[in-house]
């Protein structure tokens, strides 16, 4: 069996690479892809060489982590999945992938593709706003409108209850989605100057954001950095210290069967966050979609990607 991965060879050098399926082990299932996504803020920076946490590259790489498909075929020691059930994997942009049990998640079947995809990152968001743990009844404001900025507001609305929720984005066509997911008040940027808010979560992954927000949150407060600081770097100014503020760093999530299972169904009554994804293309049109997001030809939060046999 034949498959096709999409590899970064160089700088801003994409490449489709066919190779054979090896034979699976035990505790593997091979899955043919249904749909990926593109993650505008983690890849772009990778693709044109400008991620500050990578600055010496090593090619090939691969292309994406967010994967969603069906199994096809399972090793002899695998239980708790069937060939046939759909999951959710981190394997990138190939036409099949091949993981550990313990690595493929269980989708229900009345789940799309869209929502299944924005699971991964949800538990990512989640995790950061878990850190904080606010009441129902606090105000956050966070900076940056991309998919990281709306999950961790969908996560502050569904879980926790915040009913007072603002933001700060230099793109005003963001918004109205944002509105969509519960935010009341978008600022632009340097426009927030009172400190008004209990907690901030800064997912810009721009100085000028970090910046707001060590202004706009109150003394002795905290933020949450989720943004993982591939394009600027992010400074502490004068209000960090004047105020006396905590910092809270979070990565990846934090327990995404945990989570997975939570989202699925929270995400029934919520169909709005699939609104994330701004655009639609299939496999064969990655590369050229890449080149325009690069020259901001498009400007999409984040990019759903079908494969064949959808």
């Amino acid at each position: 069996m034949i498959q096709q991965a999409l590899k970064l060879v160089g700088k801003k050098k994409l490449e489709w690479v066919t190779t054979r399926i090896p034979a699976l082990e035990a505790d593997q299932v091979l899955i043919k892809t249904i749909a990926t996504a593109i993650s505008v803020g983690a890849e772009l920076p990778q693709y044109d060489e400008t991620d500050l946490t990578d600055s010496s590259p090593v090619y090939p790489r691969k292309v994406g982590y967010e994967s969603y498909g069906i199994i096809v075929d399972r090793g002899e020691s695998v239980t708790s999945l069937n060939i046939g059930d759909r999951v959710l994997a981190f394997y990138g942009q190939q036409t099949y992938g091949i993981v550990s049990e313990q690595k493929a998640f269980y989708v229900p079947p009345e789940v799309d593709y869209k929502t299944a995809l924005l699971a991964i990152l949800s538990c990512d968001a989640a995790k950061g706003v878990r850190k904080l743990a606010p009441s129902s009844t606090d105000s956050v404001i966070v900076s940056g409108l991309g998919t990281m900025g709306l999950l961790a507001i969908y996560y502050l609305r569904t879980y926790y209850g915040v009913t007072m929720i603002d933001a700060i984005d230099p793109d005003s066509n963001r918004k109205e989605l944002a509105h969509t997911f519960g935010v009341g008040r978008v600022y632009t940027p340097n426009e927030v100057k009172e400190s008004f808010y209990d907690y901030g979560i800064e997912c810009s992954a721009r100085n000028d954001g970090f910046m707001n927000l060590q202004q706009a949150v109150k003394p002795n407060k905290s933020i949450c950095i989720l943004s993982d600081g591939n394009r600027e770097g992010l400074m502490l100014q004068p209000h960090f210290f004047e105020k006396e503020l905590h910092i809270v760093g979070s990565s990846d999530g934090w327990d995404y069967k945990e989570h997975f299972r939570w989202y699925f169904e929270v995400s029934r009554h919520t169909p709005y966050v699939r609104k994330i994804f701004e655009l639609d293309i299939d496999q064969y049109s990655l590369i050229v979609t890449f080149e325009k997001l690069n020259t901001r030809v498009i400007n999409p939060i984040k990019v759903a990607v079908t494969y064949e046999d959808k």
